[in-house]
């Protein structure tokens, strides 16, 4: 995915916003999105733990980026990480999350992106469960999910 780098000084902050080339423009993702998910999918942001929508879901069905309506996360792959975030142990394919270094914050992580629009998803840690043990901790309005049987 052909990435570009925007960055973005406030009176408070600075950040770098990655977006995808063939993206929206900014002004459109502010008019699609809600003002926190464009906090979190365009800014990089993060919801509080235990706050999003998705975080004790146990329903079965497919997460997908609320930003592009990409397919990302099965629920077959969620499990209960104790993070307040939804957490999965692999996503649908490889091919649709990018993984990027993260140095925010003081810490060495690696950020989750929609490879499809470059939204922020979360971070990836390696203390999953087996057989990745990996830990896909993702912000819940970074996701759309449709329940199995309302699948069409």
């Amino acid at each position: 995915m052909d990435i570009t780098a925007k960055y973005i000084k406030s009176t408070f902050y600075s950040f770098i916003v990655m977006t995808a080339k063939d993206s929206k423009s900014e002004d459109e993702w502010k008019q699609k999105l809600t003002k926190e998910q464009y906090h979190v999918l365009r800014l990089k942001g993060t919801e509080r733990p235990f706050s999003g929508k998705y975080w004790n879901n146990r329903e079965k069905g497919v997460y997908y980026c609320a930003g592009c309506g990409g397919p990302l996360f099965d629920s077959n792959a969620q499990f209960e990480s104790g993070c307040g975030w939804p957490s999965f142990s692999v996503p649908i394919s490889d091919k649709d999350v990018d993984l990027q270094s993260d140095l925010s914050l003081g810490l060495k992580r690696e950020e989750v992106l929609c490879n499809k629009c470059g939204g922020h998803l979360g971070h990836v840690f390696d203390d999953g469960p087996k057989p990745t043990g990996l830990r896909y901790c993702i912000n819940s309005i970074s996701l759309d999910f449709i329940p199995e049987d309302k699948k069409d």
